[in-house]
């Protein structure tokens, strides 16, 4: 995205806040011009920066802007003065390629940067890329060798490609200790970050896809009634089961929304692509199913990297999602998963649907919420068996259901690359920026307000911090559970980090779109098409390295 097309949006941004906060209280939002674009240096008094930079904007007072991210950048700056001198990186420019989501990650990074530019005398220059685009630019610039960016924001699901090509820079020590490293919640620690024993990343991001639910429709007795005229099962309640999904799904078809009166729905299934990463969205469905406790293969055979994806497990989730496919509003084949949480969820539409932390920041932080006072959470549907793919044979679950809840993609982190390591000054430069968007305090910012990022610290859990910003307890408690109980599960499924993940993700959406739109005959032909395709790319890889690699991390 060109600069000036930014700068667009952030002018308009704070324009739809005017609105909200009125003409005298955007006047004095934007303070005296100063050398940080706008940002007034009295702002910056207080000593507690953690309550200063949560009180901006405020929880409920809209969607914060650029001002608002400079704002948080230049009272988060202390672990930067402490080890770097003003005007050390004079001359110094950077390519930073990172996302451009929901107008956040890079314009994000964008504010926060631009108080660290000020002060380092560093430039950077920027490669914005849309979520689809993604994998497919950083994969060409991997088997090109034509990598053009110094900085990159990035998934440990791709340190296998990157890392173990060498073209990552070794994490300095003097960033371990500014970043408080050990901080990370226990799932995002060594060997996540990690290559051979050496340190390459800043994790800005903790992962794991949970489940939100509209807490309204269950409590609606219009639609308790009809459930128990309709010879339903057990009490009208947030499900438990994926099977209980289906059930709730399918029997919602016709009602009404009780917040809008509008047609009611249930899980909002993503049918579309989404370069990789809606892949994540079947997994959610499957690893109740394919996640046996004990054992940590759920995608491939760690005896010999045979796909498990076209197992009975597998097939059950996609036919599930197929089954489900009428029970979703018009054109749900069209929906990707920016689709389903974003402009359905958020916006009224749907009363059931997974995703990464993002809802549960943007229900009560975003302009375009209405789902504020009645969203919940929980982390995702089990299932009342699970497919023991040793003994081949479905098995009841030990504890009643199944749960294995989906840590999906690692989280994002902030990598330096190794084509800077040749200049000290640029390197240097490089991990600083790096280390300033990785600080603890402004990681409890950007859990907090719409970022694209969730919690990833044990320093994130307390309740009171939330609290005092402006949550209410009832929801955060209900949130930040869903959150840390997904990532301290016995039971978590996390995805391995070897090469080539996102070629076998992408290719098995393509395959996904077959079978949705009918191209295949059932489930199983389509399970079986991406098992195939898994099948040459990891014979094109090399199967005996990746099974090395994959049985690694797994801890085999």
């Amino acid at each position: 995205m060109k600069v000036e097309i930014y700068d667009s949006l952030m002018r308009r941004q704070a324009s739809r806040r005017d609105i909200l906060r009125g003409t005298a209280s955007a006047a004095a939002l934007m303070g005296v011009s100063t050398a940080f674009g706008g940002v007034p240096t009295s702002a910056f008094a207080a000593d507690d920066v953690r309550s200063q930079i949560l009180k901006i904007p405020g929880v409920g007072k809209g969607a914060p802007t650029d001002s608002d991210w400079q704002k948080v950048g230049e009272l988060c700056l202390g672990p930067t003065k402490s080890n770097v001198k003003q005007g050390e990186f004079a001359g110094v420019e950077l390519t930073f390629m990172g996302l451009n989501n929901q107008n956040l990650h890079n314009f994000l990074f964008r504010g926060f940067l631009k108080p660290w530019e000020a002060y380092t005398g560093a430039k950077i220059n920027w490669i914005d890329l849309a979520q689809a685009d993604y994998n497919a630019r950083l994969q060409q610039s991997i088997a090109t060798g034509t990598v053009d960016f110094d900085i990159l924001e990035m998934g440990a699901p791709f340190e296998g490609d990157t890392a173990g090509k060498g073209l990552l820079s070794e994490m300095p020590d003097w960033v371990k200790k500014q970043i408080e490293i050990d901080d990370y919640v226990d799932y995002l620690k060594p060997p996540v970050g990690t290559w051979d024993g050496k340190t390459y990343r800043v994790t800005i991001d903790g992962d794991c896809h949970n489940f939100n639910y509209r807490a309204d429709y269950f409590k609606d007795e219009t639609l308790a009634k009809a459930w128990k005229d309709e010879g339903h099962k057990g009490e009208w309640a947030p499900p438990k089961t994926w099977a209980q999904v289906q059930e709730i799904s399918k029997f919602l078809k016709g009602k009404k929304d009780p917040l809008s009166g509008s047609s009611a729905y249930g899980y909002l299934d993503p049918y579309k692509g989404w370069g990789g990463f809606g892949f994540y969205f079947l997994e959610d469905r499957a690893t109740a199913y394919v996640k046996m406790p004990g054992d940590p293969a759920w995608l491939f055979d760690p005896e010999n990297m045979k796909p498990l994806v076209n197992s009975p497990g597998w097939v059950r989730a996609i036919q599930e999602a197929m089954d489900l496919m009428s029970f979703e509003p018009t054109d749900q084949i069209n929906a990707d998963p920016g689709t389903t949480g974003f402009q359905q969820f958020l916006a009224g539409t749907g009363s059931m649907v997974t995703w990464w932390g993002d809802i549960g920041q943007q229900a009560n932080t975003s302009d375009t919420s209405v789902v504020g006072d009645v969203v919940a959470f929980d982390i995702l549907p089990g299932s009342e068996d699970v497919y023991d793919r040793k003994a081949g044979k479905w098995v009841k679950a030990k504890d009643g259901v199944n749960y294995a809840p989906n840590c999906a993609y690692l989280g994002w982190g902030i990598y330096v690359m190794a084509r800077v390591d040749s200049d000290k000054m640029k390197q240097r430069a490089a991990w600083s920026a790096a280390a300033h968007l990785g600080g603890k305090d402004i990681a409890i910012w950007t859990a907090m307000y719409p970022s694209g990022f969730q919690v990833h610290r044990t320093s994130q859990s307390k309740i009171e911090e939330w609290v005092s910003a402006g949550y209410k307890e009832e929801y955060i408690s209900n949130y930040l559970k869903s959150q840390f109980g997904s990532y301290n599960h016995p039971n978590r499924t996390v995805e391995p980090r070897i090469p080539g993940i996102f070629q076998y993700y992408s290719v098995a959406e393509d395959e996904l779109a077959k079978g949705y739109a009918g191209k295949y005959k059932s489930a199983q032909e389509t399970a079986d098409a991406i098992a195939a395709a898994w099948e040459k790319i990891t014979d094109q890889i090399g199967r005996d390295k990746q099974l090395k690699l994959y049985r690694a991390s797994l801890g085999l």
